[in-house]
């Protein structure tokens, strides 16, 4: 892990434009090519409560978030009184002069001398955390342009005034702390959090319809579909729920559409029955839920992975589906595409599950190859082999799927028992025969699972076991630790279904195994104790609704060891 990383804080109310500054200052990073991770923290309110926008600057690849701050960016008093116990040691505050700051290695912002108006202030914030950070001024006067230009000249010219004075002024500062975070990566890096990585997944997988209802954390999907493929053909509907939501994307999936829909927990409660009614009736649709903590309202801002069973266990009756869990927005990217291949593949529900660090979580990530990309299946559209019989029963359990209006054959649905040929039935051996058809598509994504992946010894006295975004806390408590004990990691980026063959020997050649989760029950731990057998009994758990971070681990790891 690299020591070459700073910990940018900027905090305030909703409404002050925090998440401006950090955004422009984040874009600016990434352009100069170094290595970021974006962690928002936000409360549910319109205005004010407190919120930050957290910025992880170094030379190398960033796992993960951390808790000590290196530069505290304060835009009202909150702030100072909330994270002066979280700045470390020789760290910086930047406030305005009519804060507080005695005592404290600080840069008092002088807002009056550098703009007569209020409303440039934040562009003074930005300017002076530009040079704190050693950032080219060019690169921040490009980003002014670009973001005011549609505003008019004046307004460009006003801004720029107001950064150059700001990023002069901090320069004629004498300071102790200026950070020098070398460049360590290309400048042709995109900035993408989460939520965005999987719109791109599923435009690039051939995605031409999604039907939502805003819930945060997992709006951002829909927006970024809405914003990108639109132009691409894509056909979209915020509907009046969730309900709605689900059966209008498996009409569209009947009709030859590649569907998605995103929600959250609570969201996704109310699809429960139109998930069930994509199994029985073996219609294709990818859903995405992202995770905020519950029960019911719960934290709707923050973040936790407490709904993987209801995902697990969701709709009525028994029918085939997977579930992955994104670490980094390249897996919420090549995972999404996958997710689509093999809903149209298998005919049946395909989860991504998500959460809200991930989902507003930016990284500077490189280009996808999106020549690499396996090309993703799709139903046929002519029929020339006698009568058409939609389900078919055939060997694997994959019945032959038309899509209605491009031939002479009559394509029938149904979400009752049915006979192959759609007509609804009752009888016993065509209950039983059905039922079997379908579950035997499990063995086909039986095949498909992707295995964890491992890092660290052969036989580790500890491992930690974890999944989803998870990942990089865990990798960076594992680079950091300095104990007596030997430690691996074993991350899961799919969760359902487990093939015992691909981690079992991991699991058994540990001295300790330990899960690391982001709920109070462990449920990735009694998912692999039910489909396994193997106890996981140790625990690391976090359900604060903070995301998990390497000193959590740590803490945790000295508890245990």
């Amino acid at each position: 892990m690299p020591e070459k990383s700073i910990n940018i804080v900027i905090g305030g109310a909703a409404g002050q434009g925090l998440v401006t500054i950090g955004q422009l200052l984040s874009k600016a990073i990434t352009r100069a090519g170094h290595h970021l991770l974006v962690t928002q923290r936000y409360m549910s309110r319109v205005r004010g409560g407190h919120n930050t926008y957290a910025i992880r600057m170094g030379e190398e690849d960033l796992l993960g978030g951390t808790e000590s701050i290196d530069i505290l960016a304060a835009l009202n008093a909150e702030t100072l009184e909330k994270h002066l116990n979280d700045l470390g040691k020789g760290g910086l505050v930047v406030a305005g002069a009519d804060l507080d700051t005695a005592g404290l290695n600080a840069l008092r912002i002088p807002y009056e001398e550098l703009s007569s108006k209020k409303l440039f202030h934040n562009t003074a914030m930005l300017g002076v955390l530009g040079r704190a950070v050693n950032l080219d001024l060019a690169i921040l006067e490009e980003l002014l342009r670009q973001t005011f230009g549609k505003k008019g000249d004046e307004v460009v010219e006003a801004n720029l005034d107001v950064l150059r004075k700001a990023y002069a002024w901090v320069s004629d500062q004498d300071h102790e702390f200026f950070c020098d975070i070398k460049s360590g990566g290309s400048k042709g890096r995109m900035m993408l959090n989460g939520n965005e990585a999987i719109g791109l997944g599923a435009l690039a997988a051939g995605c031409n319809f999604v039907s939502f209802y805003p819930m945060t954390p997992s709006t951002g999907v829909a927006m970024t579909l809405i914003a990108k493929g639109a132009p691409l053909g894509l056909q979209y509907e915020q509907v009046e729920d969730e309900i709605a939501a689900m059966n209008m994307a498996l009409g569209a999936s009947y009709a030859g559409a590649r569907a998605l829909v995103t929600t959250s927990g609570g969201g996704f409660a109310l699809m429960e029955e139109a998930v069930s009614l994509a199994g029985v009736s073996e219609t294709p649709i990818v859903c995405v839920v992202v995770q905020r903590p519950g029960p019911a309202t719960g934290l709707p801002t923050r973040t936790e992975q407490a709904d993987l069973n209801l995902v697990l266990n969701s709709g009525h009756g028994e029918f085939p589906r997977a579930i992955f869990a994104p670490a980094t927005p390249e897996d919420c990217f090549y995972l999404t595409h996958r997710a689509f291949d093999l809903a149209e593949t298998y005919q049946t529900p395909i989860f991504i599950l998500s959460e809200q660090y991930l989902a507003d979580s930016y990284r500077a990530v490189e280009p996808f190859d999106l020549d690499g990309l396996p090309e993703v299946a799709g139903p046929l559209l002519e029929w020339k082999e006698g009568e058409y019989k939609r389900y078919r029963i055939t060997d694997d359990g994959i019945s032959p799927r038309l899509i209605p209006g491009f031939s002479e054959a009559l394509v029938r649905a149904d979400s009752h028992t049915h006979e192959e040929n759609s007509a609804i039935s009752e009888k016993k051996t065509t209950r039983v025969a059905m039922n079997s058809k379908r579950l035997r598509k499990e063995s086909g994504l039986f095949e498909e699972v992707i295995g964890p992946d491992y890092y660290g010894q052969d036989n580790p006295d500890a491992l930690l076991v974890c999944w989803g975004p998870n990942l990089g806390a865990c990798l960076e408590a594992l680079d950091r630790y300095e104990g007596d004990k030997s430690l691996a990691v074993l991350h899961f980026k799919q969760v359902f279904p487990l093939r015992e063959e691909q981690f079992m020997d991991f699991l058994e050649g540990a001295g300790r195994v330990i899960a690391v989760e982001g709920n109070a029950t462990a449920q990735f731990a009694q998912l692999i104790a039910r489909e396994t057998g193997f106890m996981v009994p140790d625990r690391i758990l976090r359900f604060d609704g903070r995301a998990m971070t390497w000193e959590y681990v740590l803490k945790g790891l000295t508890d245990i060891l």
